[in-house]
């Protein structure tokens, strides 16, 4: 049976992305030097405008301000930028629910993680693709003065009895001077983003592929200048491009006591174990936290009929060498550190510097 699945990435000038950049630094401001820091602030952004507000509890002194120009600026935005600022503490009743005699979740909720072995990332081959076009053109953009660092690009994948096999569509748009004409955009981005990707997967035929650069033939004001944008809004483009499903919360901005981010992480480390471990050529890890409480409400694996071993065995496996409470998961994966910046754009998965992406021994 033939499908297409497609999935999207977007780069750090995209105004939404920038948002999550910018509340990460702030996160990772805070952690420099205070580890228990309770942060979830967050921005929006609109033309000459950003918001800054939520709530931080923590000893750290942090910049905001400082912090987000300095992000505006590395990303290439050129005007003057107004910021507007309301932060408070976080509410006491959220705090000694988290703070008890074990660490205990921030909040309510269920998060997803998910693995394949169709790519040596164990993800999905269509939002790999996506991020890495994505990373590749910011690599180009910051080397040509006439790109700029809004752009989103689209894959769609054709798999066969689930599979990946060919390319359908490559699908990228990008910012760019006004001088520079349709024809000599796509022959750029063609020859030094989307070829160098396609290089990195000679397995999959890019016969009869459709490839589609700025089909809306200009795109000369970005960024903030065209769109609005705020934190936590590209949540299928941070995780698995539809293909695994999302829990109910954005990841950026958030200390690892918010399980939205923490618990998904961890169901992720989960799951890439369960197929690195050849236990199953897909999986998806569901687990369900409520506030004020140690360890998850409930687990669910699900293997699709993938599992090469009967199901309790891995829900087995899973009981030894996993431990689901938030304390354990903060300790395991070390997410006391300010690593979060680096997470902000191009997924936060199927990236082997961080540590939910290890393979256990």
């Amino acid at each position: 049976m033939k499908k297409i699945i497609t999935s999207e990435s977007v780069n750090c000038g995209h105004p939404d992305k920038t948002c999550d950049i910018i509340a990460d630094s702030f996160l990772d401001a805070a952690l420099e030097s205070d580890p228990n820091a309770q942060m979830a602030v967050e921005c929006a952004i609109k033309s000459d405008k950003l918001f800054i507000y939520g709530e931080a509890t923590t000893t750290a002194k942090i910049d905001y301000e400082k912090i987000a120009r300095e992000v505006l600026k590395d990303i290439g935005y050129k005007q003057p930028f107004k910021i507007y600022k309301t932060i408070t503490e976080q509410s006491p009743d959220i705090s000694q629910a988290v703070k008890r005699e074990e660490l205990c979740a921030n909040d309510q909720g269920m998060c997803y993680g998910y693995a394949t072995d169709e790519t040596p990332e164990y993800m999905p081959m269509p939002i790999i693709m996506a991020h890495r076009l994505m990373r590749n053109y910011e690599t180009f953009r910051r080397n040509n003065e006439g790109f700029f660092a809004d752009a989103k690009s689209q894959v769609s994948i054709e798999y066969a009895d689930d599979k990946p096999v060919r390319v359908d569509t490559v699908l990228i748009s990008v910012s760019h001077r006004e001088d520079l004409e349709p024809a000599f955009i796509r022959e750029t981005i063609y020859k030094n983003v989307v070829l160098p990707t396609l290089r990195n997967y000679p397995n999959v035929s890019v016969e009869n592929t459709h490839f589609i650069i700025n089909p809306s033939g200009k795109f000369t004001i970005w960024g903030s200048e065209s769109d609005s944008g705020c934190v936590g809004r590209k949540i299928v483009v941070d995780t698995y491009g539809g293909v695994g499903r999302v829990g109910g919360g954005c990841f950026s901005s958030k200390n690892a006591t918010k399980v939205d981010r923490s618990g998904a992480y961890y169901a992720r480390y989960v799951a890439k174990n369960i197929v690195a471990h050849g236990l199953a050529h897909r999986c998806e890890i569901q687990i369900s936290f409520g506030i004020g409480l140690a360890e998850p409400l409930s687990l669910y694996i699900d293997t699709f009929g993938t599992e090469t071993v009967p199901l309790e065995e891995i829900y087995s496996y899973v009981r030894e060498h996993f431990d689901f409470h938030l304390s354990n998961i903060i300790r395991e994966l070390d997410l006391l550190r300010p690593i979060y910046k680096a997470t902000a754009c191009y997924g936060h998965f199927g990236r082997p510097e961080f540590p939910w992406e290890r393979i256990i021994e």
